[in-house]
C-alpha cells in the first residue's frame, strides 16, 4: 500500500509540474485530411496506386516532423514501413446467385438484395448448387455460457442463415452482457463459427439496429475487394460462401418456408433454440475468385526516448479505406474515406509534429499508421503478432479512428466499455480541459472489437480507441446527435466521406492536446498502466510481467 501511496503522490506532482502540451492545428489536420482523402489516392484501399501515394506522403510528412524511420530493419537500417502480407480476393464478374423456392429460381442482384464477399478460403472458384437452408438463430456457439445454436446439426453442404449481433440485443438482458456487443455478435465471428461447424456458407440477415449501420454500408464494404491474413487453413477460418442479405429478403425466404421471421427471432434469445431448415428453400451461387497474396504495409515513424528506449507508448490509426467500387446514384466510384480514417490519420502526423516541440521523452513514442483495418483490422493484427517493438515493454495504445471536424465537445468516449487504468487516467487528463467522461451510448455496436486497439488488447497490452463525445460546445448533444446520424446514413462506408470546406477540425486540435498530455504523462514515469482485475486481458498482461521493471 505504501507503495502505492507514493506512486500516485509522484504522479500528482509529476502532472503539477508538466508544462503545458503544444497547440495542434486544426487547419493544417484539415489540409491533411482534404490530401488523403482526394480522388488522387482512389480511397486509399491496399496494394494499389492509393497505398503508395499514401505511404509516399505519410513518409514525408513524418520525416519533416523529425520523426525517425521505425518499421523493418533492412541492412541495419529502418524503413519508414513494415510490410504486411495479405491474401487479398477479388470476384471476377458479375456473380451468379439464385434464391429457388418450390423449384422456382430468383436471380438475385449483388449489392441489392444481397452482398457476397470474394472467397477468401483459398479456393479460386465458388460453386455451390441447390444448397439447402437452415436457420441457425445468432449462430453462436459458447461453451462458457452454456450456449450452443448449432445443436450438432450437420451443416456439411448447406448454407447457414444467421442474425447479427447477440442474443441480448432485442431485450437488453441474458447471458451476453445485455445491450454491449460480444465478439459473439460481430459478423467476423459468424463467419469463423460457421467454418468451424463445417457450412458451405453462412448469410447473415441484415437489420439495420442491430448491425448499427445500414444496407448501403454492407453493400459497400463487401462487394469490393478483399483481404485477409495469410493462412496456413485459410478453410478453417472462411466458408466458401461469406455474405448478407436484406431483412425484406430473409423473411419472405422464411414465408415461403411457411415459417415466421420475427417468431424464430425470439426463439433465437433463448438457450433451448432449435436449428431450423428453410424447406422448399435452395440456395446456388456461382462465380470465380481471383486470389494473390499482396504486400500492403504500415507505416511506423520513432521518436526514441531519452532514458528507457527500449520502453514503448504506441499512438496508432488506420489509414486504408474501401477504394473504388460499384458506382452511387451520382456515379461516384471512389470511396475516399474523409472522416475514416483520413482525419485520424492527419491527427497521428500532427501529433507527431507536436511531440517534435518538445523535450525527448524519457520512453519511446511509435506513430503506427495501420493498414487494411477494413478489411478486418489486418494491419494491427500483423503488428500485434509481429511487433516491432516487444508487447511485454509496450507501455500502452492509443488510437484514433475518426477524429471530429467539428466543434470541441464537454464530453469524450472510447470504444466500448473494458475497465482499465489507462481510461482511468485519460479521465484525469481530461479534467484539465472541463472535458467528461461518457461511457459508450451504443455498446450493442460492438466498437470494441471494430477498432485497431484491439488486436493490441487482446495480447493483454492497455489499449484504447479515442472518441470525441456529442455534447458540442456549439450546439449541444442535439447537434452532435444529428451530425453522427447524418455520417451514420449518408457518409459511413459510402462515396459520401468527403473532405468539407467548412471542416474546421477544432474539436480534433483540442482533442490531441488530451491525448498528447496522457501519452507525455506515460512517456516521462515509470508508470505501467494495467486492465482491472475483472478484465479477461488482465491475466495476458500479468503474464509477462517479470519483463517491465
Amino acid at each position: 500500500m505504501k507503495r502505492v501511496v507514493i506512486s500516485l503522490l509522484a504522479m500528482s506532482v509529476s502532472t503539477a509540474l508538466m508544462a503545458a502540451p503544444p497547440k495542434f492545428d486544426g487547419a493544417r489536420i484539415s489540409a491533411d485530411v482534404k490530401e488523403l482523402s482526394s480522388d488522387a489516392y482512389e480511397g486509399r484501399s491496399p496494394a494499389t496506386a492509393g497505398e503508395e501515394k499514401t505511404i509516399a506522403f505519410l513518409s514525408k510528412q513524418f520525416a519533416a516532423a523529425g520523426m525517425q524511420p521505425g518499421g523493418d530493419l533492412k541492412d541495419g537500417k529502418r524503413l519508414w514501413t513494415q510490410a504486411v502480407p495479405l491474401l487479398k480476393g477479388d470476384i471476377v464478374g458479375k456473380p451468379q446467385l439464385t434464391l429457388t423456392s418450390q423449384g422456382a429460381p430468383q436471380a438475385l442482384s449483388q449489392g441489392q438484395e444481397i452482398a457476397v464477399r470474394a472467397a477468401m478460403n483459398g479456393q479460386s472458384q465458388v460453386d455451390i448448387r441447390n444448397a439447402p437452408l437452415v436457420f441457425l438463430g445468432y449462430g453462436v456457439k459458447a461453451p462458457e455460457r452454456n450456449w450452443d445454436d448449432f445443436k450438432g446439426v450437420d451443416l456439411k453442404g448447406k448454407i447457414a442463415v444467421v442474425l447479427i449481433n447477440d442474443p441480448d440485443f432485442e431485450t437488453g438482458a441474458g447471458d451476453f452482457d445485455g445491450k454491449g456487443m460480444t465478439y459473439y455478435g460481430r459478423w467476423t465471428y459468424k463467419y469463423e463459427e460457421g467454418a468451424r461447424q463445417g457450412a458451405a456458407g453462412v448469410l447473415i440477415v441484415h437489420e439495420t439496429a442491430p448491425a448499427s449501420y445500414g444496407w448501403a454500408t454492407v453493400a459497400g464494404s463487401n462487394t469490393n475487394t478483399m483481404f485477409d491474413v495469410v493462412r496456413d487453413d485459410p478453410a478453417a477460418a472462411h466458408p466458401a460462401l461469406e455474405g448478407w442479405i436484406q431483412r425484406d429478403l430473409a423473411v419472405a425466404m422464411f414465408k415461403r418456408a411457411g415459417l415466421d421471421f420475427e417468431a424464430l427471432k425470439k426463439q433465437a434469445q433463448s438457450r433451448d433454440f432449435q436449428p431450423v431448415e428453410l424447406k422448399g428453400e435452395t440456395f446456388s451461387a456461382h462465380y470465380a475468385v481471383k486470389n494473390e497474396v499482396i504486400t500492403s504495409h504500415n507505416v511506423a515513424a520513432r521518436l526514441e526516448g531519452s532514458t528507457h528506449p527500449d520502453e514503448t507508448i504506441i499512438y496508432s490509426a488506420h489509414w486504408d479505406h474501401i477504394g473504388v467500387g460499384e458506382p452511387d446514384a451520382r456515379g461516384d466510384r471512389i470511396f475516399n474515406g474523409a472522416m475514416d480514417n483520413a482525419s485520424g490519420t492527419a491527427a497521428l502526423v500532427e501529433l507527431a509534429r507536436g511531440f517534435a516541440t518538445q523535450p525527448r521523452p524519457q520512453r519511446s513514442l511509435l506513430f503506427l499508421a495501420v493498414t487494411a483495418e477494413e478489411k478486418g483490422l489486418l494491419g494491427s493484427e500483423y503488428y500485434a503478432s509481429h511487433p516491432l517493438y516487444p508487447l511485454a515493454k509496450t507501455v500502452a495504445v492509443i488510437n484514433m479512428d475518426g477524429m471530429s471536424p467539428y466543434s470541441p465537445s464537454r464530453d469524450f468516449g472510447i470504444y466500448g466499455s473494458a475497465k482499465m487504468d489507462l481510461l482511468d487516467q485519460l479521465k484525469d487528463v481530461a479534467k484539465a480541459w472541463d472535458i467528461r467522461y461518457t461511457p459508450d451510448t451504443k455498446p450493442e455496436a460492438g466498437l470494441f472489437f471494430r477498432s485497431d486497439h484491439f488486436p493490441f488488447a487482446k495480447r493483454g497490452v492497455p489499449a484504447l480507441s479515442y472518441s470525441a463525445g456529442q455534447d458540442w460546445i456549439d450546439g449541444g448533444v442535439a447537434a452532435g446527435k444529428a451530425a453522427s446520424d447524418d455520417y451514420t446514413a449518408k457518409r459511413y462506408h459510402q462515396q459520401g466521406d468527403e473532405w468539407q470546406a467548412d471542416w474546421t477540425f477544432a474539436g480534433a486540435a483540442r482533442d490531441l492536446e488530451v491525448v498528447y498530455t496522457l501519452g507525455e504523462q506515460l512517456a516521462n514515469s515509470r508508470q505501467w498502466p494495467n486492465w482491472s482485475p475483472e478484465e479477461a486481458f488482465r491475466a495476458t498482461r500479468d503474464a509477462s510481467a517479470d519483463q517491465r521493471k
